[in-house]
């Protein structure tokens, strides 16, 4: 997903060598290109024999994107919410009534919001339930806060409002250490492909340092839980640790 605040640090110019290069070695990506249609494509992921995940790549300025970053017809740049003419949400819907088949799980993965604190902006909620609404999307993938965020389930659709890093190079700076940036979640969604029905979210805790993943130690998944339970009462959600410090997602 390249519809990010930094994906132009390096101008025009390093925006189209990254393009190339993945490219080059056969590795997908979404959400920037050299125009618009290529920045707006979905990219559609093989899981087993029959199955597809289609994932849209948006970027948003309330993460810190410029929106002079943004592609147009004959300008490379990100595929960015707040860049469009039309109705961003009324274009996905039509993109994937384009490309979606029986049993393709559909994901939209936006960075939005800023880096640090736990709040849910309004515009946010009604976003990612315009998605599910208007588009039948199955998973909202959330990220830009650079710590774990609150998790919704809304009409039986998974919505991750901020999944944190999975890997970094902040370690060392300082001044945002309550919110526990090292601690991060992988999660694993299982969704009913004839539906798009959340079926069970699994997380495993993980804590990075000296730029490697590692498992979290007990004391700090539990912290991860109290965190998840706190955030998630306003959406009617929680999680149950076991053992092995494994999280289940539990939502009314």
């Amino acid at each position: 997903m390249l519809a990010n605040n930094h994906m132009l640090d390096w101008g025009v110019a390093g925006l189209v060598d990254t393009l190339d290069t993945l490219d080059k070695e056969g590795i997908k990506h979404v959400g920037a290109g050299r125009h618009l249609r290529e920045a707006e494509q979905p990219v559609i992921l093989r899981a087993g024999k029959e199955a597809r995940v289609i994932v849209f790549s948006l970027g948003s300025t309330s993460s810190g994107i410029p929106i002079e970053w943004s592609a147009n017809e004959d300008r490379p740049g990100l595929n960015v919410i707040e860049s469009r003419s039309d109705d961003a949400i009324r274009s996905i819907a039509r993109k994937i009534t384009e490309v979606q088949k029986e049993g393709d799980v559909v994901v939209v993965s936006i960075h939005w919001g800023g880096n640090w604190g736990y709040k849910i902006p309004h515009s946010q909620k009604k976003l990612a339930h315009r998605l599910v609404d208007e588009t039948g999307v199955d998973i909202v993938h959330g990220h830009s806060s650079h710590h774990v965020k609150a998790i919704e389930v809304y009409k039986e659709r998974l919505i991750l409002y901020g999944c944190g890093d999975f890997l970094n190079d902040y370690e060392g700076i300082t001044g945002y250490e309550s919110f526990r940036g090292d601690l991060g979640l992988m999660y694993f969604a299982d969704i009913n492909p004839s539906t798009g029905q959340l079926l069970a979210l699994r997380m495993i805790p993980t804590q990075v340092r000296r730029f490697r993943i590692n498992h979290a130690t007990a004391a700090d998944s539990k912290w991860l839980e109290a965190l998840l339970n706190r955030e998630g009462k306003r959406f009617g959600t929680a999680v149950q640790r076991s053992a092995e410090n494994f999280m289940t997602l539990v939502w009314s």
